[in-house]
Order: C-alpha cells, then structure tokens, then sequence
C-alpha cells in the first residue's frame, strides 16, 4: 500500500474479505480508497496468506493463481465444508462411494446389501436400489462405473458352502439396471477394476504351503453371455507369488496417456522449469526438496535374491536340504522360514522378467500400470506393487491360461515395489493418474518382523503419502490430521478420493479430512457420528463432496461459494465493521 494510506488492522481485514464482496466494499466511501490499495498489495496478500493458513514460506504460489488475494479466496470459498444433504436411504453401515465420469450419478455400497444408485441434481434423490442378498452376498463394498458410464462394477462379498467367504464381483447395466454376469473374486478385498469399456479385472487366489500362495489376476469381458467357441470371455493376466501369507488386494488401473498434461505438479523444481516461461508464477523462496527430499521406492523383492545366475534353483534347493539333513543350518529354522526359503529358491528360476524400460517415453504411450497393494514380510500388505499392462493384454482375444508362456515359467515378476514400512489402507489416483496417494499406518521405525503371523504394531496416526507414476518417486511430506484405531491384525480399508486441487479421506475418529494438493495443508474437517469410510468429489465440480460413515448416512458437501449460488442471497452481517467505523470517526 502507498505510505500515506493507513494500513487496516488484520481483523478488519478479514472482516471485510469475510463479509463484504467488491461492490459492497466500494460503496463504503471511507474505505474505498483503501481497499483499493490492498486489492493491488500482494505482499500483504501473500503475508496474510501465509500467517491464516500457516503454509511454509518456502512453498510457491499455486500455478494456477494470478494474485495472492486471489488463492486466499479460493482456500476460503471453495472448499467443500458446508453440509446440505444427509441422505438416509441405507439401513447400515455405508463402506464405499463412487461418481459417474459424467457426474450425473454416483453409486453407493453398504453393509445392507444393496448398492443404490443416485441422481445428482439441485437435491440429491435415489433413482434406483439392487439387493444382493438373493445373490447369496453378504455386503457390497466397491463399485466403479466404466469409462462411458454404461456400465457399474460392483464389489462384494459372498458367503459360499459351509459359510465360507470370499469375494465376487457383479456387473450391471445402466440402462435398464439389469444384472449382466457375476464373476468370482478372491480374496473379496481385491475389489476388481475396470480395464476398458468392457473389461474387468478380478483376482483368484491359490494356496501352496501354509503361508505361500499365489494370486491370479483375470481378465474377464462383462458380457459373459457370449456363446461362441472362438470368443474368450476369460483370459488369465498375470500369476504372482506370494510369500508370507501376503495376498494381491485393492487392483486399480492407472492411464499413462495422462501424464503429459497434469492437472498440478508437485515437484516445485518441475514446476518452475515447466513455469519458466509463465508470469503468473510466483515461486518464492527455495524449494523444498532439502527439507523433504523424496524417497527412492524399493526394488522388487524378486530382484534383491542373489543372483539367478549363480546357482540354479534346483541346486539351491538340493544344497538347503543338504544342510538341514546335515545339521549344518544354524540357527534352526522354524517351519515358517523354511517354507518362505523354498518358495524363494523355487520362484527363482521359474519366475518371468519384469519388463524392460518401465517409465514411459512416448507422449502417446499407451501402456496401463496395475496397482495393487502386497508385501513380502507379513499378511498385512505394506508394500505396493505395480505391474505394466501391454496393449495386446487388454483383451480377452489371444491365447488363454497362459498358453504363450514358456514352460519354466510359472509366475510373473513385478515391474516396480514401493515400500512403505507401514499398513496401507487406502489408495487413490489423482484425476491425471499421475500421482497415487496412498493411506499407511506406519510401523515402529526400526521394527523387525520375525513372525509373518505377528505383524507390528501401528500408528494411530495416517500418513498420506503422496508418489509421481512417472518418475516412481515420493514427493512432497505425507500428510497427517487423521487417525485410525483397528488393531494391526485386522484390515480395515478407508477410501480416499482427489480431485484437481483437493485430496480427501476418511478417518475412524467420526471425520472426512480435505487437504490442498499444492501447500499440503488441511483445510476442513467434516463431522460424522461414526467411522467415515469413504469420500468421493465430483468429477466435474469439485466443490461439491460427498462422505459415507457407518453411522448409515451419506452427507452432501459444498463450497460456500456453491450455496450462495444455489440460495437466495441472505443479508450479511458487518455490525463488526461499521462499529470500527465509527470509532475511527470518534
């Protein structure tokens, strides 16, 4: 501001931004001059905006801001924090919400047994209800629509002879709302994914040893109807073996083709060489990076056995059992160690090579990444991996279980493994695909796992961390504000959801957390009476949210921008500002 203008106390001035839009400010003759001047004061901005939301200085403007004033505005009136609409439809707990691409519906999973289906206008209302329960289900947990919305995946869980559980997935048309095929899904907590249009993912598992066993990914078309003998409906993907009673869960699907155009960079450096050219950035000071430099993510356990090369597998085998017969294996090996030392020595020689060249190098890549969560210590799965979808994999056309592989080849390797030294329960794409966030319980830092059965204890605390799929590293710090409180034995999942500029989560403290993708600040907390299992923004209008809790219901978000807009204006108060008005005049 110029010298001789008086400057306006803080509080004022949040009075003002609070209260009073441009036009009422200018109507205001004695402060007129004044607002003027501080609409121009990006420093005062910037300093307000670093002070009220307490963001490291080192971190730049959005590059999607013009001003600081600006980006205050934003963080202020378009977070999705205001409550509209508690839907009550479901009879139970809520677990799991997915929008339409289009935006015009979204589905919800619950304990009940159904999955409903909505209509998202003006007021949220119901537009059609399926019960599993005649499918022998005993919840659904997961639904996804396909990329033309045409169709809805949905995920549950079925109770099979002599009560045994395991997982299955349905497909429904959104036409008529019609059941079209049922496909098997084990374990249940695979959930399945949609490949393409008309192609799902599902998972099988398949026991070796007490511990050992290995997960078969499918291919499956959602017509299963078909009756001819020259069209798959079913093609075997990938076969990976698990160590430690570990399993495959949580598959989803990430679209390389997006990465050239992301909807924000989290690399500050990548931003500033990508801004170089652009004056709307304002970059500050530093980066970051020395105080939150990212890790690298570890190799596939596959990789860090010793080398294949060196002694065959079969040798390997032959010398293990030599040695115990001998008396020659100190310390004495539990049954548990011995089983996961065969099935490594065994999966050495028998295991196909990870791609070559994982990254993608062409702008126009086609290539998909699978992600799904794993681990090679313990049952709790903690580490993530992902594995490349070839273009002549995403049909179901082509040989069938397996016929192209080479006989010695009995399992898939993974293409690249993130370790995240803790229990992850939650993942989700950016609406870019570019980066996945990943919700983890950490464990004690120097923890050792001796008993796969016994993994350690964890965190209350989630940490949201945050990895670029095109360079397989971490940026930025994890994100914290919400807890979690289920033992470590048990696997209780959180669905996460991000839109272009916010990130969201459930938590078991009865909250929905928002965070900002760009400063990693947390920026509302959304009041259920229960767990918060799940949130959803829509794709087209992120200021519009939604969260599901156990306490039953589903709760409608939206800005405070989004009200105004949608009610009649109401007369706003400024009683405050008028009294420090007067008393200026005095």
């Amino acid at each position: 501001m110029d010298a001789g203008c008086p400057r306006l106390p803080d509080t004022v001035l949040f009075e003002i931004f609070l209260y009073l839009d441009h036009a009422d400010v200018l109507s205001v003759g004695l402060v007129c001059q004044q607002w003027r001047a501080v609409a121009r004061d990006e420093f005062l901005w910037k300093e307000l905006f670093y002070r009220y939301y307490r963001v490291s200085r080192d971190v730049p403007r959005h590059p999607g801001a013009v001003s600081w004033y600006d980006e205050f505005q934003r963080l202020y009136d378009t977070i999705p924090c205001v409550e509209v609409q508690a839907l009550k439809e479901h009879n139970d707990q809520v677990l799991h919400l997915s929008f339409s691409h289009s935006g015009c519906l979204f589905a919800s999973c619950s304990k009940d047994c159904t999955v409903k289906i909505w209509s998202n206008e003006l007021d949220i209302s119901l537009q059609h209800s399926s019960n599993m329960r005649p499918y022998n289900w005993s919840y659904t947990q997961f639904s996804q629509f396909n990329s033309d919305d045409s169709l809805l995946l949905v995920s549950g869980v079925f109770v099979g002879p002599h009560n045994s559980s395991s997982g299955e997935i349905a497909v429904i048309s959104m036409e008529n709302f019609t059941l079209l095929s049922r496909v098997r899904n084990k374990p249940y907590d695979v959930f399945g994914c949609w490949l393409n249009e008309t192609n799902l993912i599902s998972g099988n598992l398949h026991r070796i040893g007490r511990i050992t066993s290995c997960s078969v990914l499918w291919l499956n078309n959602a017509f299963q109807g078909i009756e001819s003998e020259n069209v798959n409906v079913v093609k075997r993907l990938f076969k990976i073996q698990n160590l430690n009673a570990s399993t495959i869960r949580t598959v989803m699907v990430a679209d390389c083709s997006r990465y050239d155009n992301p909807d924000l960079l989290l690399d500050y450096e990548e931003q500033l060489a990508a801004s170089s050219s652009c004056p709307v950035f304002d970059l500050g000071s530093d980066s970051e990076e020395e105080e939150a430099k990212p890790r690298l993510p570890a190799e596939p356990a596959l990789q860090e056995l010793p080398d294949a090369g060196a002694v065959p597998a079969e040798h390997g085998l032959q010398q293990l059992f030599d040695d115990i017969m001998e008396g020659r294996m100190r310390p004495a090996m539990t049954e548990t160690e011995l089983e996961t030392k065969v099935a490594e020595l065994f999966v050495r020689n028998r295991t196909k090579p990870p791609e070559p060249n994982l990254l993608p190098t062409d702008s126009n890549s086609k290539t998909k990444y699978l992600i799904f969560t794993t681990g090679c210590l313990t049952y709790s799965p903690h580490q993530i991996g992902i594995k490349r979808i070839l273009p002549h994999q995403m049909t179901t056309a082509g040989p069938v279980l397996g016929e192209e592989r080479r006989s010695d080849e009995f399992f898939d390797s993974l293409d690249h493994v993130i370790d995240i030294h803790g229990h992850i329960i939650g993942m989700g794409l950016s609406p870019d695909h570019r980066y996945l966030y990943v919700n983890s319980r950490a464990w004690p830092r120097d923890c050792v796992i001796s008993d796969p059965m016994q993994p350690p204890p964890i965190a209350e605390e989630i940490d949201l961390h945050v990895f670029d799929l095109k360079t397989m590293k971490e940026v930025k710090r994890a994100l914290r504000a919400h807890r979690a409180y289920t033992p470590n034995e048990e696997c209780f999942f959180i669905f996460l959801d991000v839109s272009r500029d916010f990130v969201a989560s459930g938590a078991e403290d009865r909250h929905g957390y928002i965070w900002d993708r760009h400063y990693n600040i947390c920026l509302a907390k959304l009041q259920h009476d229960n767990v918060v299992n799940s949130v959803a923004f829509s794709p087209v209008e992120q200021e519009l949210l939604l969260t599901a809790s156990d306490d039953t219901t589903i709760k409608v978000w939206r800005s405070p921008r989004a009200v105004r807009v949608r009610q009649a204006r109401r007369p706003r108060p400024r009683k405050l500002l008028f009294s420090w008005l007067m008393n200026q005049k005095s």
